[in-house]
């Protein structure tokens, strides 16, 4: 398949991520106010990201592999298991996905009266952060340090689930329930990166404040993803089973 169309799925898949994952953040997190029960708070967030993926490498890992992330792109890049030409394609488009989505989100919720993005506060917009934008105030080498180590956690397992020997079919569910997993350990310290086009997508909506700490967003997964790539191939895991 060319590369336009493998790009495009990965712009899609994105989109799809983005929309579902901050979407409910931004829409349904604390709908009806706090403590309100049809909120669907940390664990609802959690899972909707994690359901964004299952369903999108479902529907999209035969055409693209389904990475929806610039840290996965370049962890299995790292791991054996991507071409070095089309890491860059893959990441513009990630990116693009990402910023349509939360362009997307941002109408819809300009929607409810009294909507605005304090970009003062942690957590605004689904932003990521740390220190004062940090919803549990966490410092950031905490936030820094959490997303490499999720973020390589995340490649071990998707490298893992989608060897040559692994069951074939299931990788999708272990790869979701493994992003869920990583939302509900990390979203008190940065509101959950582990990918830097989610968190470019949201900073561009979110103001200075957001956007001036994008570079840990980018950073750490980055190296995140090239330690848990590196790790899957000393592993042995650079044999696929074709999903990757």
């Amino acid at each position: 398949m060319s590369i336009g169309k493998r790009a495009a799925a990965e712009f899609i898949g994105t989109f799809w991520l983005v929309l579902g994952g901050c979407g409910s953040a931004v829409l349904a997190a604390q709908f009806g106010g706090e403590g309100n029960p049809l909120g669907i708070g940390l664990v609802g967030v959690s899972l909707a990201f994690g359901l964004t993926v299952l369903t999108g490498a479902y529907a999209l890992g035969h055409l693209s592999g389904a990475h929806f992330n610039p840290a996965v792109s370049l962890g299995l890049w790292a791991g054996g298991r991507f071409p070095a030409r089309d890491v860059l394609p893959y990441m513009v488009a990630q990116v693009l996905g990402g910023i349509v989505a939360a362009f997307i989100v941002l109408q819809i919720a300009k929607g409810q009266p009294g909507f605005a993005i304090d970009g003062s506060q942690a957590g605004a917009f689904a932003s990521n952060g740390y220190g004062p934008l940090s919803p549990g105030g966490y410092s950031a080498a905490s936030a820094f340090l959490v997303e490499v180590v999720l973020t390589a956690g995340f490649l071990v397992v998707i490298m893992g689930v989608t060897h040559a020997r692994a069951p074939v079919g299931f990788a999708p569910l272990a790869i979701g329930f493994a992003l869920t997993l990583i939302h509900l350990i990390s979203i008190p310290v940065t509101n959950t990166s582990v990918n830097p086009a989610r968190s470019t997508a949201m900073a561009v909506f979110s103001g200075s404040a957001a956007l001036g700490q994008l570079w840990l967003f980018w950073v750490a997964p980055l190296l995140g993803g090239l330690i848990g790539g590196s790790i899957g191939r000393w592993l042995g895991c650079d044999r696929q089973n074709g999903f990757s």
